[in-house]
C-alpha cells in the first residue's frame, strides 16, 4: 500500500523587498529558520511559510494568509507592541467579530500581503 501521509503544507508568500520583509516577519515574532536561493523558511512554533524573493506586479496586494490562533487579543497586542506599524508604515485593522463566527484583525505586510489573524468563537 502506498504511503500518502502528508507531513506539511506551506504557502510561498511574495516579497517586493526581500530584506525588509524578512525583518518584518522577525519583528512580529516569526523565526527565520533558514534562507537560500531566494527563499526564507519562517515558522512560529510548528506553523510555517516560505517567503520568496519574488513578486509579480499586483500579486502581493491580492495575496492573503490566515493565521488561526487561540487568543486574538494577545496577538493584537503582540503586533502592536512590536512597533511594525510605525516602522514599516503598514496598515492594521482592529479586532472585529465576523459573521462567520470568528474574531479577527488584519495587517498588511510591507509588500501588501494581507494577514488575517483570528480565533474561532462559539
Amino acid at each position: 500500500m502506498a504511503n500518502l501521509k502528508v507531513t506539511e503544507i506551506k504557502a510561498f508568500v511574495p516579497a517586493k523587498d526581500f530584506a525588509i520583509s524578512k525583518q518584518f516577519y522577525q519583528d512580529i515574532g516569526f523565526t527565520m529558520a533558514s534562507e537560500g536561493g531566494g527563499v526564507a523558511y519562517f515558522h512560529y512554533e510548528y506553523r510555517s511559510f516560505l517567503l520568496q524573493d519574488f513578486c509579480a506586479e499586483g500579486f502581493a496586494e491580492n495575496y492573503m494568509m490566515h493565521l488561526l490562533v487561540e487568543d486574538v487579543d494577545a496577538w493584537w497586542q503582540k503586533v502592536e507592541d512590536s512597533g511594525v506599524v510605525a516602522k514599516y508604515g503598514v496598515k492594521i485593522w482592529p479586532v472585529t467579530l465576523q459573521p462567520w463566527g470568528m474574531r479577527d484583525f488584519c495587517i498588511a505586510d510591507p509588500s501588501g500581503v494581507l494577514w488575517r489573524i483570528g480565533q474561532n468563537v462559539d
